[in-house]
This record gives structure tokens, C-alpha cells and sequence, in this order.
């Protein structure tokens, strides 16, 4: 399992991230009101759109919220207009970050994140040397003490997915970008119930340090992933098999 996806859905199937539902609406709020903005608020002829209604469903936000969030995109409610950018950067013991942000003020999240890395003892890094370790991949997760692998992966293969695999109780399955949509429709439409789905950025080669510098890799990702601007964070930390952060 990919050290990002696994990270994250440890923290939520533990609970802390139920505990931040409304954190992550607010975040996949803004992903779809973007796509709405930049290619319309019709699904079927924005590609972006779908594959942020998606992991809003991967999450099980209510389709009232994303309905409104489409107006919102659209202009047909007030709404706040959003910069994208993206931050590059290295934490302590040469793990890789790659951070996507949507902004209302550049400057403010500018300055956030340089703080945080900072304090971290990392460091931003020139555009290109991080994403250059990353590859695109549609990561859906399950929980496994709900559904079994061979039934996920029965579903799963159908619908052109390249992988299936348990770990550490999640079941986590992976599709080419081009095939993430069929996927996640073919799971939805057997009923199977996600913790999470989206379009990930998975490294190469992951990064292995010691349980205490994880430990503080971990914990500026955690304070990255919390703020306000940043939509989602991916790195090339190993986390190793029971890992639990403070």
C-alpha cells in the first residue's frame, strides 16, 4: 500500500479523521467548485468534475452538499473564487512532499507553509525535483473488516482495475488514472461502501527512516493536511507496518 494512502486511511479508519469530516468536506468543497468553475457544472462533459464528485463520494459527503458546491463552481450561489498552486519540498531525512493548495490568498498560504517546513527542518524545494518521484494513480480504499479482499478484488478487476491489496486492515485498490472512474463506478455500483477514492500521487520509491523521525515526518504532514489552503499533501515516507504517530 502506498505510504500516503496508507497513512491517511489508518488516521481514518483510528477515527481522526471522522473526527475532521467537516475539515474534508470543506476541502472537497472547494475541488468541486473549482472544476465547476474552470469546465461547467455538468459531470458528463467535465472530466475534473466527475473525478472530484467521485472522491466526494469516496468520502460520503451528502449529495446536497455537492450539488451545492456545483452551484457554488457555476456562479448559481455566491462562492468564493479559488487560486491553485503547488508547493514542493523536502522534510527531514530527504522525504520527498508534493503539496497541492487552493487559496483565496496566495501570500497567507505562502507564508504558512514555509513556517511549517521551517519548524520541521525542511525546506521547499525547486519545482520539478519532487513531482519528478511521483506517478499518478487512482487509490480507492476499503475497509477490510466490512468485505473481504477476494470480494473487492472480484468487483474491482471487472471494472480494468491494475491491483488489489490488504494491508494493516485496508483494503486498497489501484486503477491507472484513465480507469480510476470505471472503478469507483463498479464498486458503487455493487454497493461497496468507500473510505476514500481519488486520482493520488504515489512515489516511486518510497523513503524508510528510523520509528522517531517518521514519527516527525508524519506529524508536519498531519499539520500540513490541517491547514485551511492545502487541498492534499503526498510524500515518499515508508510508514512501516503498525506504525501509530503521537
Amino acid at each position: 500500500m502506498s505510504g500516503h494512502s496508507k497513512w491517511a486511511t489508518i488516521k481514518h479508519a483510528k477515527g481522526a479523521a471522522d473526527a475532521k469530516r467537516g475539515q474534508i468536506f470543506t476541502k472537497l468543497i472547494k475541488e468541486i467548485s473549482i472544476a465547476a468553475r474552470m469546465g461547467g457544472g455538468s459531470p458528463d462533459a467535465n472530466p475534473r468534475l466527475r473525478t472530484a464528485i467521485l472522491k466526494a463520494r469516496g468520502a460520503n459527503m451528502p449529495k446536497d452538499n455537492i450539488d451545492r458546491a456545483i452551484k457554488k463552481g457555476t456562479g448559481e450561489l455566491e462562492g468564493v473564487n479559488y487560486e491553485e498552486l503547488i508547493y514542493e519540498a523536502y522534510a527531514p531525512g530527504g522525504v520527498a512532499i508534493f503539496i497541492e493548495v487552493l487559496t483565496d490568498n496566495k501570500n497567507r498560504a505562502a507564508a504558512d507553509i514555509r513556517n511549517m517546513l521551517t519548524r520541521a527542518g525542511g525546506q521547499l524545494a525547486t519545482s520539478g525535483s519532487v513531482s519528478r518521484l511521483f506517478k499518478r494513480e487512482g487509490i480507492i480504499t476499503v475497509d477490510g473488516e466490512k468485505y473481504t479482499e477476494d470480494q473487492i478484488m472480484e468487483i474491482a478487476i471487472e471494472g480494468g482495475a491494475e491491483d488489489v491489496a490488504l494491508s494493516d486492515g485496508i483494503i486498497e485498490v489501484t486503477t491507472a488514472p484513465e480507469d480510476f472512474e470505471s472503478v469507483a463506478n463498479c464498486l458503487n455500483d455493487k454497493g461497496i461502501e468507500t473510505m476514500s477514492a481519488e486520482v493520488s500521487m504515489v512515489a516511486d520509491v518510497e523513503v524508510a527512516l528510523d520509528l522517531d523521525a517518521t514519527g516527525k515526518v508524519a506529524k508536519l504532514i498531519d499539520r500540513l493536511e490541517e491547514n485551511e489552503d492545502v487541498q492534499n499533501v503526498y510524500s515518499n515516507l515508508e510508514i512501516p507496518e503498525g506504525f501509530e504517530s503521537e
